[in-house]
């Protein structure tokens, strides 16, 4: 992910399923050190940490809805809400 950054890959792109890179990093992982380590580099470059899937649940909703905590608190400093 630092690489992509690093390149100027877009961040807030969303995908097919309206997924940015911030909501795969939630979704797709375990909310382990690896997908929190990524979802801070997203943060820390810039990304839009308020942006919705396609049924509405912005990134906060997602971390909490699965437990994770450390991503949870990550996104608040972000001021996701």
């Amino acid at each position: 992910m630092r690489r992509l950054i690093r390149a100027g890959a877009p961040l807030d792109r969303v995908n097919n399923l309206h997924w940015t890179a911030v909501i795969e990093s939630i979704v797709l992982g375990d909310g382990g050190p690896r997908h929190q380590r990524t979802l801070q580099a997203l943060v820390a470059a810039g990304a839009n940490v308020q942006l919705a899937d396609r049924q509405g649940r912005r990134p906060l909703e997602l971390a909490q809805a699965r437990g994770y905590a450390e991503m949870t608190r990550i996104l608040l400093q972000a001021g996701a809400r």
